[in-house]
């Protein structure tokens, strides 16, 4: 069978899609595969397994004609972080006719807690007052705001805003939803910084388009081994990233939080809260508040 195709404009040869899907996997294991398939795939899904709702489906559109080897190394690396092999996934091809229209249609404009709009670029931008409004589109990379791990970082980003922090670190930064947010409510400068070359260009990106490009400075960074993230101190630390690197970074990160800096950790669900907040409790960090959409937990962590 032919796969359909779809021509983006001002490319000559069409794409093919191919949607690729994987089933049973266990509540530990879906961070790390959906963040592997993000840096990877046009779009990424995941659902609670039906009837009895204890295993979970992610499914990814890519290209077929993708980039096969990138794709292997993702879910190697994605198998190793999480513990769990999820094995090949399964394959079929997708309608191409219309996709980005739904694609569009799936990402509407979203309000987030009392202070952020989050506007795809499909939408004008009319001014919008008592609201941030933050531009992007979704799949160039993680942080669209749909995501419970994005939206439980701005909302409790909004509480952490009164103390006005003013050194500020991204660690993880995907689109670069988080230190946009951060810069533009505070007007204070942020470091951005992401493991996946692609993310720094997007996030780059999108600080530009939401007038805010001397603000957010976007750097290739893995985690705390980079000397430009480990110069001095910071009072605020974004860390939207896995349970388990957040857990190999706990030290590193109450080394460099200022006294009374504040950290706000995501990319987990409910049921590793307990192994995060362990490991952080054991470097001298204390629990403020934690803030829960759908399965996924936001940690707000201080410094004593």
């Amino acid at each position: 069978m032919t796969a359909p195709n779809w021509t983006p404009p001002g490319q000559r040869h069409p794409v093919e899609l191919e949607t690729l899907t994987f089933s049973n996997l266990p509540d530990e294991a879906v961070p790390a595969y959906e963040a592997a398939l993000q840096s990877v795939c046009r779009t990424v899904g995941y659902f609670r397994e039906l009837p009895h709702e204890e295993t979970w489906r992610i499914e990814a559109v890519w290209d077929r004609n993708g980039d096969e080897a990138a794709l292997t190394a993702a879910l190697s690396l994605a198998a190793l972080v999480s513990g769990h092999d999820a094995g090949p996934p399964a394959r079929h091809d997708t309608d191409a006719e219309g996709w980005l229209a739904r694609t569009v249609e799936a990402f509407p404009e979203q309000e987030v807690g009392h202070r952020f709009l989050i506007r795809p670029t499909h939408l004008p931008d009319p001014r919008e007052w008592g609201r941030i409004v933050l531009r992007l589109d979704a799949g160039l990379a993680f942080g669209s705001g749909e995501h419970g791990s994005t939206r439980g970082c701005l909302i409790a980003f909004e509480r952490v805003a009164a103390r006005r922090p003013r050194r500020i670190l991204d660690i993880g930064t995907g689109s670069g939803i988080l230190a946009m947010g951060a810069a533009k409510l505070l007007r204070r400068p942020v470091l951005a910084t992401d493991i996946e070359p692609w993310s720094v260009r997007v996030a780059a990106d999108n600080a530009a388009m939401n007038g805010i490009k001397s603000l957010v400075t976007a750097r290739l960074a893995d985690g705390w081994r980079a000397p430009a993230v480990r110069a001095g101190r910071y009072d605020l630390v974004f860390a939207n990233i896995l349970a388990r690197p957040l857990c190999a970074m706990a030290k590193d990160l109450a080394g460099h939080l200022a006294p009374g800096g504040t950290a706000i950790l995501a990319g987990l669900l409910g049921t590793q809260v307990r192994m995060v907040l362990a490991a952080h409790r054991r470097c001298g960090l204390v629990l403020e508040r934690r803030l829960d959409q759908g399965a996924w937990a936001t940690l707000v962590l201080r410094k004593r």
